[in-house]
């Protein structure tokens, strides 16, 4: 799952919080831990908040379950400084965006995950969300890479493009660890072989959205089927503005205390807050305001 990073009121990192919910995660079937994506607002971590963030997360987890490090940069250098330091932290894996704004080719994609690559000995799953930054990984290329490169193991498809995961599959013969990035698309992307969902929904339903995952992959077609579509309004909800807005507000209304975003980030319209909390209650969670 794709965790939010709280705050503190002054703005700071809330790591005692960081550590509430990171428990709670645990204690609710998650699976791996993503720190320091998209979703945790690392675009506006420094440095050192980045790398402490990480390295509360492992201490906390403490191997129980798998914690993977979002580490990437529009600037290779620097993604292979944090992916470093994330390994030296404990980290079990790697989560490395598209580099953004720069809009590299297809061989600068491939020799920028290279370089990183090679400076870890951690499994390394590619980030593919062109939506924010400019840049598709082509279906070939992802594939090229995990077969070329050791420890490049899979990618996170935020594409929200089916079809090209339907090729990136079809390329793949099975070389390829592809999850869904989108909450409404985890039940099909499982249908075309996809290993699991790094998911925002779990931030607040944890269990829930677990077990769409792991139905499916028991067999229960059915079941997976039917709580993808009893969450499908309350995901687009949650994706009424930008990531990671609406979560934290979800959070915040059932009492958690995430804190505030940090600009250029602001909190949500209350019209759209009204939609939110009108989903959440419509699926079972207690609004605590």
């Amino acid at each position: 799952m794709a965790l939010i990073t709280p705050m503190n009121e002054d703005g700071g990192v809330n790591y005692e919080k960081l550590e509430e919910i990171l428990e709670f995660q645990i204690a609710n079937n998650t699976d791996a831990i993503i720190i320091c994506g998209t979703t945790g607002e690392a675009s506006t971590l420094s440095d050192e908040e980045h790398l402490e963030c990480i390295r509360v997360a492992c201490e906390v987890t403490n191997k129980r379950i798998p914690v993977i490090a979002g580490t990437g940069s529009n600037c290779t250098e620097s993604a292979v400084y944090l992916s470093i330091e994330a390994q030296k932290r404990g980290a079990d894996g790697l989560l490395l965006v598209t580099p953004y704004y720069n809009k590299a080719t297809q061989n600068g994609l491939k020799a920028h995950y290279t370089a990183v690559a090679k400076k870890v000995d951690i499994p390394i799953i590619l980030y593919n969300v062109p939506s924010r930054t400019g840049t598709t990984i082509a279906p070939k290329t992802v594939v090229e890479l995990c077969r070329e490169v050791p420890n490049i193991v899979g990618v996170k498809d935020a594409t929200g493009n089916i079809s090209e995961v339907a090729e990136v599959m079809s390329l793949a013969e099975g070389d390829v660890d592809l999850y869904s990035g989108n909450d409404d698309q985890i039940t099909p992307v499982l249908s075309l072989g996809g290993k699991g969902v790094i998911s925002v929904l779990s931030n607040i339903l944890p269990k829930e959205t677990h077990d769409i995952a792991a139905s499916y992959l028991k067999g229960d077609v059915a079941a997976s089927r039917e709580l993808q579509l009893k969450y499908f309004a309350l995901i687009k909800a949650i994706f009424r503005e930008v990531n990671p807005i609406p979560i934290k507000k979800a959070m915040n209304l059932m009492g958690m205390e995430v804190g505030s975003l940090r600009l250029p980030l602001t909190e949500m319209e209350d019209a759209n807050a009204k939609v939110l909390a009108e989903e959440m209650r419509k699926v079972g969670i207690k609004i605590n305001q």
